[in-house]
This record gives structure tokens, sequence and C-alpha cells, in this order.
């Protein structure tokens, strides 16, 4: 019998640990842009320094939770993302992109793609079947490569910073240069060079034959790489001339998910929305 009062208490005690960590993800992820200092967070949860400063530990252990090196601030961590990423096919993003998607398969008559990033891949959130009669079937809904490979994937890989590009292929230098033929690291910086230039990735054939491909990422309000649209065809259907409109297709629907995406932000002055941020300019250097 002390034995199970004390297995039971420790299970009400572990139990009421999950709920107060939990309290302060919720707490932390009202301010996603900025995340919350210390004071904040104990102030508004209700616990103690000692208290917070543990649960906060535990969560940034697993990577729910970061603390920025120069401000100090609590925000979401890398996992919170890739949570919110797997839910997205039923909440959030892909309902947002649903419309996007429609359009860019209606107007082209060509599969269209939402994709975003999950640490050092991107995955396939939905894949949106066009009418033409040829298709391509290079990618599937939830289907995964290393960034950088394929159209969508290169899109997301070039927007974001270099000291990101240069994580990103170093972690995956050794599945590239084993199962992917064609995108050995040097050439995917060739093909991110490219993309920032032109404003848009193009995957020519490269990774199933006459499987042509084109994308945009897209952005969150603070600047964060949110997704990327993307357009795929048979090669025939991608000559230079229907790029630069399959292109202005891309940009407009990455621009109407920007804007669906600002009010997902508030500001502390009475919770309205931020003003949508412009897009940030692609930078044309070199990754380094």
């Amino acid at each position: 019998m002390p034995h199970q009062n004390a297995a039971s208490g420790a299970g009400l005690s572990g139990s009421q640990s999950v709920d107060r960590a939990l309290g302060l993800l919720s707490l932390i992820g009202r301010e996603p842009a900025e995340g919350l200092p210390l004071g904040e967070i104990v102030t508004g949860s209700g616990l103690n320094k000692p208290t917070t400063r543990r649960l906060l530990l535990a969560l940034m252990r697993a990577g729910l939770v970061e603390q920025e090196p120069q401000t100090r601030r609590y925000c979401l961590g890398e996992e919170a993302f890739v949570l919110g990423v797997l839910a997205a096919r039923r909440h959030g993003l892909l309902e947002m992109a649903m419309d996007s998607l429609r359009r860019l398969s209606g107007e082209t008559q060509d599969t269209s793609f939402l994709t975003v990033r999950r640490e050092t891949y991107a995955i396939c959130l939905h894949r949106e079947e066009g009418t033409y009669p040829v298709r391509t079937h290079a990618l599937q809904t939830g289907d995964q490569h290393p960034l950088g490979v394929g159209a969508g994937s290169l899109a997301l890989l070039a927007a974001l910073p270099d000291g990101d590009v240069d994580r990103i292929i170093a972690a995956n230098e050794a599945v590239l240069l084993t199962r992917y033929p064609g995108f050995a690291p040097d050439a995917i910086r060739a093909d991110i060079v490219a993309t920032r230039e032109r404003g848009f990735s193009l995957n020519p054939g490269r990774l199933v034959a006459s499987s042509w491909g084109m994308g945009r990422a897209f952005r969150y309000p603070d600047g964060r790489v949110a997704g990327a649209l993307s357009i795929a065809a048979i090669d025939s259907r991608m000559t230079p001339h229907r790029q630069a409109e399959l292109a202005a297709l891309l940009a407009r629907e990455g621009a109407r998910m920007e804007a669906l995406l600002a009010p997902m932000f508030l500001s502390k002055r009475g919770d309205r929305p931020m003003a949508a941020v412009a897009p940030r300019p692609i930078e044309t250097g070199r990754a380094k």
C-alpha cells in the first residue's frame, strides 16, 4: 500500500508538471514574433521563478522553446514549428493555401504543390492535380526530400539565410551524395544562386527525367519562411516563355498567401494585426 500511494502521488505530481509546462508553452506561443522575458512568464503563469525556470529548461531540452541569445526572451522552438507543420494538413497553412493551389492548377492545367520545411528536409503537404492529360508523378503528398531537391524544396532553401543554407547542406551531404545523383552540394549551391537571381526555382528534370518544376517561397510577416508553392509539368510544357508566365502566377499566389498570413501575428497594443511586412528581396550573393 505505501508503494501504491507513492506511485499515485508521483503520477499526480508528473501530471501537474505536464499541465504547467504546457501552460507555459501556450503563454509563450501567444507572442510568436518577439518572445517573452522570464519576468512576464512568471507573472503570466502564476508560478514562482524556480519552478518556471525548471519547466522552461525541460521545454528547451525538447526543442519546444528556445531562448534568444541577445534579448534573453523565450520563444517557440523549432520542434514546436515541426508539430505545427504536421498538424497543417488539418489546420492553418494548408487550408489557407487550397484556393491558391486550385487557381494554379486551374489556370495552368498542371499539377501544383504546397511544400514546407521540416528541419533539413522538405515535405509535400498537398498535391493538386491539373487537367492536362499527361501528368508528372515525381512528387506525392507526404513525400520528403532533402532541402534543395525539387522545385518547392529548392525555393525554400534559397529563401533561407546563408548560414542556415551552409548548415543544412552540410547535414544532408551524405544522403545527397549517396541517394540523389545530380544534387551534390556544389550543384545545389549553384541552384540557389540561380534561384535568387531569377526569383523562382527551377528543377529541369533532375529528380525524375522529363518532369520539370518551378517554385516560389512565401514568408510569415516576421520574415521567416512559411512554405513554397510549386508547379510541375512535362518538359515540353516548360519552355522559357511559359516559365515566365508560370513565374508570374507563382508570385501572385505567393503574395496572396503572405496577405492571408499577416493577421496571424498580433501586436501587443490592442491585439491589432501587425502590418504585413513586404517580402524581403531574395539575396543575390552566392551562399558561402
